[in-house]
């Protein structure tokens, strides 16, 4: 099994237990002692999961923690999938498209690159690898500069600059967390400024998130529920969830998995 393979099994298992012993991992994985405590040390440095004495355990109660790119695009990929289809669904050649960082605006690129035409604008280094690899001669694709966050995102300053001067007619907004007290949230307050100035940018604002990313508050508000024109996300929202977006009167699409 090759190390991404496992790093995603482990926090899969992590979800879905809440921690996680190395005796347990490496049974399961079929790998040594050794291998998986360099698991957990690279996954614990990028702020995936807390390590303690014997094992692991999830991070989710630290507010500032932020998850790397590549564990969170393993995360309920098949949600993100259908969400990535439906939000490509809403745009034509010739429009103006904000992408900002995260595993599922990611998902959104993979549909978007089909679509000729269109201008994207994005500060997530992997958004922007997904549309330069098809190499779309109709496609023009804005990559904002700034400093690296551990989602692969671009921020600060520099970003917020560029970003202030553009107009786009959609923004698909990935977050790390939404609730209806809290709003929509990051861990990182550089990025929650990001964000900001994108949905300031935006004529039409559409938050992409799986349902596992309501009830969760990361550090740092950027916007409430309301600020949003749309919030898509997966059939698994609850009706209490889902509800709180009604009374927010934004509309809501849930898209089958």
């Amino acid at each position: 099994m090759l190390a991404n393979q496992r790093h995603l099994y482990i926090m899969k298992y992590l979800n879905e237990n809440g921690a996680a012993r190395v005796v347990d991992l490496v049974e399961q994985l079929g790998v040594s002692d050794m291998t998986i405590r360099r698991d957990l040390d690279l996954l614990a440095r990028d702020g995936a999961l807390l390590k303690v004495h014997g094992g692991a355990t999830v991070a989710h109660d630290s507010s500032s923690l932020e998850p790397a790119f590549l564990v969170k695009s393993g995360l309920s990929k098949g949600a993100k999938d259908a969400i990535g289809s439906y939000a490509a669904s809403l745009v034509y050649p010739g429009a103006s498209v904000a992408l900002n960082g995260g595993s599922t605006t990611h998902a959104v690129a993979s549909y978007l690159v089909s679509i000729p035409n269109i201008t994207v604008v994005t500060n997530s280094l992997k958004v922007a690898e997904k549309f330069w690899s098809i190499k779309d001669s109709t496609q023009t694709v804005i990559l904002v500069g700034g400093i690296r966050t551990p989602t692969e995102a671009l921020v600060g300053p520099v970003a917020l600059e560029s970003i202030r001067g553009l107009h786009v007619d959609i923004l698909f907004m990935g977050v790390h967390g939404m609730s209806d007290e809290a709003g929509f949230t990051s861990p990182n307050l550089q990025e929650a400024e990001t964000n900001r100035a994108f949905m300031r940018s935006a004529s039409e604002v559409v938050a992409v998130a799986d349902s596992t990313k309501w009830g969760q508050v990361a550090l740092a508000k950027f916007a409430t529920l309301g600020q949003a024109h749309k919030i898509i996300t997966d059939s698994e929202l609850t009706a209490e969830a889902s509800e709180a977006v009604a009374q927010s009167r934004v509309s809501l699409v849930k898209v089958s998995v």
